[in-house]
């Protein structure tokens, strides 16, 4: 309850939340074909395309968070 009152999260959105978890775990974008090509996955990181349902699973299944954080 401290840390919600006194350092909030700022929103973050889907291709932030992906950039940050592929730097965390050493990912490049050649290295998620569950999202689709390499070039998918940089429309997605780019904020040129939105996740769908199904590469939301993936990657839920994938970093072991909800699916709800990509939403």
């Amino acid at each position: 309850a401290y840390e919600q009152v006194n350092y909030p999260m700022p929103p973050v959105n889907a291709a932030e939340l992906l950039s940050y978890l592929m730097d965390e775990h050493g990912l490049r974008q050649v290295d998620l074909p569950e999202l689709g090509s390499q070039g998918v996955v940089s429309e997605i990181l780019n904020g040129k395309r939105e996740l769908n349902v199904r590469q939301i699973c993936a990657l839920a299944g994938r970093f072991d968070v909800s699916p709800a954080v990509f939403i």
